[in-house]
């Protein structure tokens, strides 16, 4: 039998964020803004990157890596539900839904990683700074690349093959704005224990272990910067790596909400709120974060608008 045949449902109606007629164009508007914001910002911090030789090392490689990847995360979810709040019903059927929940399952799981890789390269870079260029050479960039990706391919693959195997057939309504994880296990009328226990568990593992992995990379950055004796040292390391804690405490605080406790626990109306957080609002702020806080950004942005003007 096709995986898809194990459900007996062909579409999905979506319930939304809210099902107040009179709030849906205010709420269209601003997530359109929003992700107008998002492309605009992040393809710039792509465009800004490639553009710049100045800014060719590993610090804003991961950098760019991380707006592609805040790019796609938000584009997977934020075209579909603006659609939904000018439609009469938010219909999604069995395949698109599938296939949103493999995409957003990759990006998020992706970013996580991404997001410690980040926090090596800045322990390198304050507590080795003399073997920086020689223990963050290009092929260690490209293959962290590559196993971050690897990493959000295969816990994706995961869930998705355990999701295709249940029988969703209680209610055809999705009580969230796009196809996630524990909205669709709520319709499900054969057990979801194995699928809970996945969750819990590669959830742990590409949430907790980042986590921890970006704690004790802080740690040992904290511990080199306070033994720097000049106050203007110590202010520009603590500057290079703020950023990156302000990214991260977004991210991974509404991420452990969601998805690091039970489902009887947390309830859908507290999840969609954590996943309007990860879903739309980090993926704009990220290169609002880094470029505001960046010398090295803003400079480069000032080269090219010069440049152009020049034109």
């Amino acid at each position: 039998m096709a995986a898809g045949n194990h459900s007996l449902v062909t579409e999905f109606i979506l319930a939304g964020l809210s099902e107040q007629p009179e709030l849906q164009l205010p709420l269209f508007l601003l997530f359109l803004g929003i992700y107008a914001v998002t492309v605009l910002g992040n393809l710039s911090m792509i465009t800004l990157i490639i553009l710049s030789s100045h800014l060719h090392t590993p610090m804003y490689y991961f950098l760019s890596s991380l707006s592609f990847i805040d790019l796609c995360h938000s584009t997977v979810i934020t075209p579909k539900m603006l659609a939904n709040f000018v439609t009469e019903k938010d219909i999604i059927s069995y395949p698109e839904c599938m296939t949103q929940l493999y995409f957003f399952l990759v990006f998020a799981i992706a970013e996580c990683h991404m997001l410690a890789a980040m926090a090596y390269d800045r322990y390198v870079a304050i507590c080795s700074p003399l073997l920086y260029n020689v223990i963050m050479s290009y092929h260690l960039c490209f293959w962290l690349t590559v196993g971050v990706y690897f990493l959000g391919i295969i816990g994706s693959t995961v869930h998705t093959s355990f999701m295709l195997r249940l029988f969703l057939c209680k209610t055809n309504v999705i009580n969230h704005y796009f196809c996630d994880l524990f909205p669709l296990l709520e319709l499900s009328c054969s057990s979801t224990h194995i699928n809970e226990l996945l969750i819990l568990v590669l959830s742990a593992f590409n949430i907790l272990t980042p986590a921890l992995t970006i704690l004790a990379s802080y740690i040992f950055i904290i511990a080199s910067i306070l033994r720097i004796r000049s106050t203007e040292g110590r202010s520009k390391a603590f500057s290079t790596c703020s950023s990156h804690v302000l990214a991260v405490a977004f991210f991974f605080g509404s991420a452990a909400f969601m998805y690091l406790q039970p489902s009887s626990v947390s309830s859908m109306d507290q999840g969609k709120v954590s996943s309007v957080f990860y879903t739309t609002i980090v993926p704009m702020l990220n290169p609002l974060i880094y470029s505001l806080r960046n010398k090295d950004v803003k400079f480069a942005l000032k080269k090219i608008l010069s440049r152009a003007a020049c034109l």
